[in-house]
């Protein structure tokens, strides 16, 4: 029988990370995110945070969040299909599509979570999923899981986009196209515009994961989608509340028909424990800051 450590490789795998100064070395915040934070026992600048309209702080944000665990509690007690869904989360949602001018939207743990459990179900054997080369790593993840044939092209290149729409349009039953709307390394923002006019002329479904736009970009800060003017192109968009909206969580928006979808087939929703009360009413909160306090 052979001698085995099952664990001695993830130290090697340790060390050569260290060895290329590659791992991570977690920083200790000491109180609130926001412009001037405590960091390891020194006061700074903070330039490298996603609470970029410091709404994690606002105190209508946190009086929200304080009011709704005297009245709801600390935790929401199981996932929302069984016994977790409080009037807080439909709330939410009900906000987040008017918010994004949509029929339905549809929370979930992150924004991770909402790509790695929905992506895999839009496409499958015999479909295709066009990617750019460049989109954030929960898309990558979340195409990996797919049993649809995989197409990269080239990072915000319209050309290579054309160029795989017509080689998926020759066998392809659905085609599936995905792209950051900003995209997170370099902070560029992709032609969505573009994007969703080729897409219709090839019949594809377009899905934009607007993390970093929303809060930013578009009328009143309703994203990327919303600053081309292309919103009825766009059949999904994937949201975040852990960035300029300060609180956490990710959700999903656009038509009935996919959030009840969504609610039936994504596994990251269907097995994940509901979000706090405290949460679902602090993202309410920000979204009414964002509408009724514009800079």
């Amino acid at each position: 029988m052979v001698s085995r450590d099952p664990t001695s490789w993830m130290r090697t795998e340790y060390e050569n990370l260290v060895a290329q100064s590659l791992d991570w070395k977690l920083r200790v915040l000491q109180g609130p995110s926001a412009p001037r934070s405590q960091v390891d026992g020194k006061t700074v600048i903070m330039l490298c945070s996603n609470n970029y309209l410091n709404l994690s702080n606002h105190p209508k944000v946190k009086r929200a969040a304080r009011e709704a665990i005297k009245t709801h509690g600390a935790g929401s007690g199981s996932v929302r299909p069984i016994a977790g869904n409080m009037d807080l989360h439909e709330e939410l949602e009900r906000r987040i599509a008017r918010f994004k001018r949509r029929e339905a939207a549809l929370f979930f743990m992150s924004g991770f979570a909402g790509n790695a459990g929905l992506i895999p179900q839009l496409a499958g054997e015999g479909d295709a999923v066009l990617t750019d080369e460049l989109n954030h790593g929960s898309i990558i993840d979340g195409v990996r899981l797919m049993k649809a044939q995989r197409i990269i092209y080239r990072h915000s290149d319209m050309g290579d986009l054309e160029r795989a729409l017509k080689e998926a349009d020759g066998w392809a039953k659905k085609i599936l196209v995905i792209s950051d709307g900003v995209f997170s390394m370099d902070g560029d923002i992709a032609p969505v515009d573009q994007i969703a006019n080729l897409s219709e002329a090839f019949g594809a479904m377009v899905f934009i994961d607007d993390a970093h736009g929303e809060g930013v970009l578009g009328e009143g800060g309703r994203g990327v989608a919303s600053h081309f003017h292309v919103e009825e192109k766009i059949q999904v968009e994937l949201g975040t509340f852990s960035k300029a909206l300060g609180v956490v969580g990710g959700y999903v928006a656009g038509s009935n028909d996919l959030r009840n979808y969504a609610l039936n087939k994504s596994r990251t929703w269907l097995l994940s424990g509901s979000h706090p009360p405290a949460v679902a009413a602090a993202c309410t909160a920000a979204i009414d800051v964002l509408e009724t306090e514009p800079r």
